[in-house]
């Protein structure tokens, strides 16, 4: 066979793949047996090697993954991946639903209508797909930066790798795993003598995380698509998961479209009764405004949209006793105390650890060691205890009530409880556990941003006494790095490059990366906005702090005394002479006037910024940024495709801005 009859050969024999990859995985109705499937499989595999040429990321016979990688890539999402708010009853639905007629001016007897979809106990993940081939794939990370998983995402069958529009869509949407396959899974681990996942969504998360391609594809995962981006044709989200459809995505079929909440209440009822029946972990239910230009008018949240909501399954309970109350130390010094149980079943996993929040509520609970508990997860990572059974509890228990610690768990120091607060706290700034949370959180997104400085390195670091504080990043070498465990050459270079590249960051990722008390990363912009240095803010009176917005006595006083701790002096000192960024940006007093207090939307995709980036420049100017269009809003910035928000612009009269002009007035130019 020449090269151009096995091109041909090649293109027909994928497109009989994908078609039966459709039939098997996505519509569960096999047109061909297993062997005649792999038979097709094996004439592409034998073609490949004999034309390597020939081989695209998108073929069939990529899927089973490449060689392991050394990291994960960070990628910005173009649309930030935005979490839901959750209700629990139905009075709280009911609450949502006249929040959303009031956001749209209209009378609330009056019916909207509802996509109402299951929600899946999965991963989220987004996939971009230019021309028609799957380019990127990346986990949520904290919605505006996620993981690149492209090479994981490529081995589920239930993702193509090719659909018949040659646009630039996103599409995204859950990777779980289901619960015959998990269940197969552990057995086999159990055999192999591994530790066993504690539920499908762990097992799912692990499984996306894997360095190594070629493990995530033995592993039964599964996508189902719920959100459609850069079909402008697009009007509806039903419409949406119809359009997922057509592109060859799996798309949940159990999902109904209602006119006000007498369907959603029904569709919820149904689910929460008959969920045991279905091979996947779902714990409520999404409902969505279905038109998309009501999504427009109602904009979001810095975390959520108003235009949805989960309205999550009642709480699940288990009984089980009490074997030890411990305490674990944060960042900050605070002591929580946390109940070691004996380990039950709860929502599909095993529980062994709840959270009792702070010792008040251990004193309201009067909980002991040896006592029977009720617990509940009700959208909360850890359980909580919610009852204790006292008519259970045995004599002896009745005798050793709990009593707060008096030292810290680590090390040893004797614990402070400030005036007012309800926690204890462990005032030694050098203790390891402290140490370990501040170090994470510098080093974390939204503050100096250091890929590959997780968990299990901070331990290490921590522990070989090579950190004393966050200052101590930046004095590291490549010999001690290569000197940690999984820790190579190539990877501790990268680790250097990037605490190298973090030095660059601006002034308020700094603010938020210190962990100042009471400073969060939207106050650090402020105090970035209101002071030239970091210095300059180091020795700013209490009376200057509070002319900062959103700054009053008690955030005043927690910077004041953060900057006189001398521990904190000495970290300062360290960053200081690495040469970390202490400058607030100079902005020209032209753009200054122009841009300050200013209200901004941005629509479309931008050319040289992504959305975050763009608000950033704003907000460092002294300016706002909404996701909605009103009569409040200044400047509309337009990119590439804009949505229904430029229509909505030109009809309220409000002044449209290209990518260039937008660039221009940043830079203080006329426009």
């Amino acid at each position: 066979m020449d090269f151009k009859d096995a091109q041909a050969r090649v293109e027909e024999l994928r497109r009989l793949i994908r078609y039966h990859d459709y039939q098997y995985y996505v519509l569960a109705k096999p047109k061909i047996s297993d062997y005649e499937y792999d038979q097709l499989l094996r004439k592409l595999q034998a073609l490949e090697e004999q034309f390597p040429q020939l081989i695209t990321p998108d073929s069939p016979t990529q899927r089973v993954g490449g060689e392991p990688i050394e990291g994960f890539v960070q990628v910005r999402h173009e649309v930030p991946m935005l979490s839901l708010d959750n209700v629990y009853d139905s009075e709280e639905l009911h609450e949502f639903d006249a929040r959303v007629k009031r956001g749209l001016s209209l009378p609330l007897e009056e019916d909207v209508e509802y996509m109402v979809e299951q929600k899946f106990d999965g991963v989220a993940v987004s996939l971009k797909y230019i021309g028609g081939s799957f380019t990127l794939g990346a986990t949520r990370g904290n919605g505006e930066v996620g993981d690149d998983i492209t090479h994981n995402l490529r081995t589920i069958p239930t993702i193509p790798l090719t659909i018949p529009d040659k646009g630039e869509l996103t599409i995204r949407g859950e990777v779980l795993m289901p619960i015959s396959g998990f269940d197969e899974l552990n057995r086999s681990l159990v055999a192999e003598g591994r530790e066993p996942f504690a539920n499908p969504r762990n097992a799912t998360a692990g499984s996306l995380k894997l360095l190594d391609p070629r493990i995530t594809a033995k592993r039964p995962l599964e996508f189902f698509a719920y959100y459609l981006i850069g079909d402008e044709d697009i009007a509806t989200q039903h419409c949406a998961l119809e359009r997922l459809e057509e592109l060859g995505f799996k798309v949940n079929p159990r999902r109904t479209l209602s006119s006000g909440l007498v369907g959603v209440e029904e569709f919820y009822e149904r689910w929460s009764v008959q969920k045991e029946k279905l091979d996947y972990h779902v714990d409520g239910i999404v409902l969505k405004l279905d038109r998309f230009e009501l999504w427009n008018i109602l904009g979001k949240t810095s975390r959520s949209p108003r235009y949805a909501v989960a309205y999550k399954f009642a709480a699940e309970q288990a009984t089980t006793t009490l074997e030890e109350v411990l305490y674990s130390v944060g960042r900050t010094g605070v002591i929580t105390p946390i109940a070691i149980l004996t380990p039950v079943r709860l929502s599909g996993t095993m529980v062994s650890r709840a959270s009792l929040h702070n010792f008040n509520e251990v004193a309201r609970l009067d909980v002991r060691k040896g006592d029977t508990v009720v617990i509940q997860k009700a959208g909360e990572i850890i359980p909580e205890i919610v009852e204790v059974l006292y008519s259970k509890r045995p004599k002896e228990v009745a005798k050793k009530p709990t009593h707060p610690p008096t030292h810290c768990p680590i090390c040893a120091t004797e614990l402070v409880r400030e005036e007012g607060m309800v926690a204890l706290s462990c005032p030694n700034i050098a203790c390891p556990a402290q140490l370990k949370g501040r170090i994470l959180h510098f080093a974390g997104r939204g503050s100096m941003d250091i890929e590959g400085m997780g968990d299990a390195l901070v331990s290490q670091l921590v522990e070989r006494g090579l950190l004393a504080d966050a200052g101590d990043i930046y004095s590291l070498t490549l010999e001690q790095l290569i000197s940690l465990e999984r820790m190579g050459e190539k990877s501790s270079q990268n680790l250097l490059d990037a605490i190298e590249e973090s030095k660059r960051q601006p002034l308020d990722r700094l603010l938020n990366a210190l962990g100042i008390p009471n400073v969060g990363s939207t106050t650090a912009v402020d105090l970035a906005h209101n002071f030239a240095s970091l210095d300059a803010l180091a020795g700013a009176s209490p009376s200057r702090l509070e002319e900062v917005e959103g700054v009053g006595p008690i955030v005043a006083s927690s910077i004041q005394s953060f900057f006189q701790v001398e521990g904190n002096r000495q970290a300062i000192k360290k960053l200081r002479t690495a040469g970390v960024n202490f400058q607030a940006e100079q902005v020209p007093s032209a753009v200054e006037s122009e841009l300050s207090r200013k209200n901004f939307v941005f629509t479309g995709s931008l050319k040289d910024f992504t959305r975050e980036q763009a608000a950033e420049e704003v907000i460092r100017r002294g300016g706002r940024v909404s996701s909605a269009v009103s009569k409040n809003t200044d400047y509309v910035v337009i990119g590439k495709k804009p949505g229904s928000k430029l229509e909505k612009a030109r009809g309220l009269g409000v002044t449209i801005l290209s990518e260039e002009e937008f660039t221009a007035l940043l830079e203080g130019k006329n426009l």
